[in-house]
């Protein structure tokens, strides 16, 4: 006899929403502690995927993650301008900085209207 083995789905609890909301708020607010608690909540971003069977919120820790990453390759791309003045680089960190945040806000408003991340 032939069983199939389909994932539970377990019903989202507000505080899963509550965690969410959490990391989105360490990610945003991450330049306040010099990228510290983007880190923390990257770890916690890994953690959580890795148990989670909701589409939802797979799909937002991936956002998070992949945010995360970009703007570290971004940061290193860009930092060789500052060895032609300090500006080039200043205005290039701000840019990247302001991307970051603009992906942290629009990723959290879709999370908190249960909607999915767009690319």
């Amino acid at each position: 006899m032939n069983e199939h083995r389909y994932p539970v789905l377990e019903a989202k609890t507000s505080n899963d929403r509550l965690v969410m909301h959490v990391l989105y708020g360490m990610h945003t607010v991450a330049w306040a502690s010099l990228g510290t608690l983007a880190v923390i909540a990257l770890i916690v971003n890994y953690i959580k995927r890795g148990d989670e069977t909701d589409p939802l919120y797979l799909a937002h820790h991936n956002y998070m993650i992949a945010t995360f990453w970009w703007t570290v390759l971004w940061l290193v791309l860009t930092s060789p301008l500052y060895l032609l003045f300090i500006m080039p680089g200043v205005l290039a960190h701000t840019i990247v900085g302001l991307w970051y945040l603009y992906r942290c806000l629009r990723g959290w408003l879709r999370f908190n209207n249960n909607r999915l991340p767009s690319p």
